[in-house]
């Protein structure tokens, strides 16, 4: 047992849960203060951009295909700067995540000043491409090894454990870190909801920058120089 919760609470775990928040912070901003914009959910984008052709919504339809590239292109350029850039850093990409919100907040605010409501696309699209980077920070043998916005994968790995557990072929350890990672998407969801209600979308925007940029200088000079020290005493 004490394996089990080493495994499942362990520092890169809690990390992960913390990145998922923050993906449920960027996805509630970009649900309850755009014109109907997703930033994480990309199946709803990818049906967005061929079903609005045929319900008339030409615009949702073209935006829709606008963040996927956006979106691609995050993970991507992040992906670059991994083997590139951040080779002591295994979490960087919550720095370009960081410069992208911080982006998005420059361009809201020179565009329609510190009262806007409703996000405009262009800081969306540069959501999205942080979003997709921020995808990138838990990478092992080359493939991402938690998508930390992708919901529907999460559900799924869980429901599998669920049932090895179920049928003695598993432990708790199987589904559990699955449920901390939907269970955290969910937190962040609800904090930005709540949020949303008390301030407008660039200063929700300001916000889920700021809790961006202080969970980037954390991963940077802290949790990145631990996972290093641990990968030198494997080797």
């Amino acid at each position: 047992m004490g394996r089990v919760a080493g495994e499942t609470f362990n520092s890169e775990a809690r990390l992960s849960w913390v990145l998922a928040v923050l993906a449920g912070v960027v996805g509630a901003i970009s649900f309850t203060h755009s014109a109907g914009y997703f930033v994480v959910f990309i199946t709803g984008n990818a049906q967005r951009a061929v079903l609005g052709y045929f319900t008339g919504e030409v615009w949702l339809a073209a935006s829709a295909g606008l963040l996927i590239v956006a979106f691609v292109a995050g993970v991507v350029v992040a992906s670059l700067c991994r083997r590139y850039f951040w080779v002591d850093h295994p979490h960087g990409p919550t720095v370009l995540t960081t410069f992208s919100l911080l982006a998005a907040c420059v361009v809201d605010t020179i565009d329609e000043g510190w009262t806007e409501n409703l996000l405009d696309f262009a800081p969306i699209m540069l959501m999205a491409f942080g979003t997709g980077a921020l995808n990138t920070s838990f990478v092992k043998d080359g493939e991402v090894s938690v998508p930390l916005s992708y919901v529907t994968g999460t559900t799924v790995k869980m429901g599998q454990g669920i049932e090895r557990h179920i049928a003695g072929g598993g432990s708790v350890s199987d589904w559990l870190g699955y449920f901390m990672l939907l269970a955290s998407f969910m937190v962040g969801a609800a904090i930005g909801g709540a949020i949303s209600v008390i301030v407008n979308g660039t200063w929700m925007l300001v916000m889920a920058t700021a809790l961006c940029a202080l969970t980037t200088a954390y991963t940077y000079f802290h949790q990145d120089r631990r996972a290093l020290l641990k990968e030198s005493e494997e080797s």
